[in-house]
């Protein structure tokens, strides 16, 4: 099991060259799973549900198709993207609602130690926030998995700008809106950030 925590913004293109062989490395026992914490540059990419109505400004950032689960996503500065690649068969741990559950526990968790109370809900993918008598979304979930080798992963906003979620109907979901960190009010480095992804990762899946 091997962490990488990425400097800097990472090309999205490169990145997905990165899993793709780190997935097969895994498949074929030649490589180690991986827990890969990164950032892009504004852009947005396209899951396998994604509807193209839902692409509202298509020449905002550019738009990657990606094989992950799910609907349109945005990716920028100031957002923690951590792709997670797990061998659930030599985890004994086949089960892929179990694995999107513990993703679920995972950010939850990781929210909770700054104060914030994630929550999920039915129908809804990923992590969601009350602020001010609505709820907004602060955390994405899009998955993909390969001979039971997980790949993709989780998306939370630390402090990035809210504006470019603009340019698309984020997961398809267009009556909630999108929050940060930094918007309800908490100020917090990355580094900390990944400290505490890190710790409870190890409490969940280890």
């Amino acid at each position: 099991m091997q962490y990488l925590i990425s400097d800097g913004l990472q090309d999205y293109a490169e990145s997905l060259n990165l899993m793709e062989k780190t997935v097969a490395g895994i498949i074929s026992g030649a490589s180690d799973e991986l827990v890969w914490l990164t950032e892009h540059p504004p852009l947005y990419t396209a899951g396998s549900s994604a509807a193209k109505h839902d692409l509202l400004e298509a020449d905002k950032f550019p738009v990657y198709q990606t094989g992950r689960g799910g609907q349109y996503t945005y990716h920028g500065p100031g957002q923690r993207v951590v792709y997670v690649m797990l061998d659930l068969k030599k985890r004994q741990a086949t089960d892929i609602k179990a694995y999107i559950f513990n993703l679920e526990q995972w950010i939850i968790n990781t929210l909770k130690f700054f104060g914030v109370d994630g929550q999920i809900r039915e129908g809804r993918v990923g992590i969601w926030v009350e602020n001010e008598g609505t709820e907004e979304k602060i955390a994405a979930i899009g998955i993909r998995v390969r001979k039971w080798v997980t790949y993709h992963g989780i998306a939370i906003n630390i402090n990035p700008d809210l504006s470019h979620f603009e340019g698309i109907v984020p997961c398809g979901i267009s009556q909630y809106g999108v929050t940060s960190l930094e918007k309800l009010g908490i100020n917090v480095p990355k580094e900390k950030v990944d400290e505490v992804l890190k710790r409870e990762f190890e409490n969940i899946f280890m």
